[in-house]
């Protein structure tokens, strides 16, 4: 995975790398900066009563990695040349999942803004596709990774019971700018948000909505500072990535004191340098929902 030291280095172009490959004969695609590394099939150990989308384990130079069958989650077809099948090796949400696949087939540097949220007659919280790209006349389809391993294990997803673990939480007048590209997501956020006192919510499906929200109340010349105390953004959404969101706010000369703390699955030591380079003033992993809510308290404008 050499090519991903460039994508690494970079923050704020709004631009992506997509590895490609397939189930089937359907194209998807999963974002480059999660994958560690694209190996054969070796030997699967079934672990009994496990889900029955993980197909067993694999030791891999000597940690034990969880193996997810994409086709049996996608609902589709196995292969029909096993021996031809590939393992992407990933890491995001704070964890290491091997996902089996048919075949992958190249990597695609493309801008977010390439990337067709998922029509509202096909979308919705079951939905596993976050977004489609159109590239030389077919179609790749970008699957939410983050859902996939949720729907396995909702351990590892956001939980309102971690914020209740803080204790009795006082109902709070800040308004909060969310953007979020997942329905699923968005709807949790709702729930554990509402739990820890922020009730003036705003949810934007992709940071491109957001953007265009914050710069019609700057253009308004209403205060910027009375109407939003905090944007929380995701890093990948179609249209604009948060990374892009994120610099251009702190560019901008009335929306720049808003504080930004992006929360995604990407927050790791490898890219927190990332949110940096664009100014966001805190990154937290998914799915830390109770760290969010306390970089809230702390950084929310008064």
């Amino acid at each position: 995975m050499e090519h991903r030291k460039g994508i690494l280095l970079e923050s704020g172009t709004n631009e992506l790398e997509i590895v490609e490959f397939s189930i089937g004969k359907n194209k998807f695609g999963i974002n480059v900066i999660k994958v560690k590394e694209i190996i054969n099939p070796v030997q699967v150990v079934p672990v009994p009563h496990s889900h029955k989308h993980i197909e067993g384990v694999i030791e891999l130079r000597g940690e034990v990695l969880p193996v997810v069958d994409v086709a049996a989650s996608l609902g589709m077809q196995p292969s029909e040349t096993p021996l031809q099948d590939k393992f992407i090796v990933t890491e995001f949400n704070q964890q290491k999942i091997v996902f089996h696949v048919h075949n992958v087939s190249q990597i695609h540097r493309i801008s977010w803004n390439q990337i067709e949220k998922p029509s509202e007659m096909y979308q919705g919280t079951d939905s596993q596709i976050i977004g489609i790209i159109k590239l030389q006349g077919e179609m790749v389809l970008l699957l939410d990774f983050e859902k996939i391993v949720t729907e396995i294990n909702p351990n590892t997803g956001i939980s309102i019971q971690k914020v209740q673990k803080l204790g009795k939480r006082e109902r709070s007048d800040k308004r909060l700018v969310v953007a979020e590209d997942s329905p699923l997501l968005r709807k949790l956020l709702h729930d554990t948000l509402n739990e820890a006192g922020y009730f003036n919510v705003e949810f934007f499906e992709n940071g491109q909505d957001a953007f265009n929200y914050l710069e019609s109340l700057a253009q308004s010349g209403r205060n910027i500072s009375k109407e939003v105390q905090l944007l929380i953004t995701d890093i990948e959404m179609p249209q604009m990535d948060g990374h892009h969101l994120t610099k251009k706010v702190k560019d901008h000369p009335q929306l720049s004191a808003i504080p930004v703390i992006i929360f995604s699955s990407l927050i790791t030591d490898d890219l927190r340098h990332k949110g940096q380079i664009v100014g966001a003033d805190a990154q937290v992993g998914k799915p830390e929902i109770a760290e969010l809510v306390l970089l809230i308290d702390q950084y929310a404008l008064l």
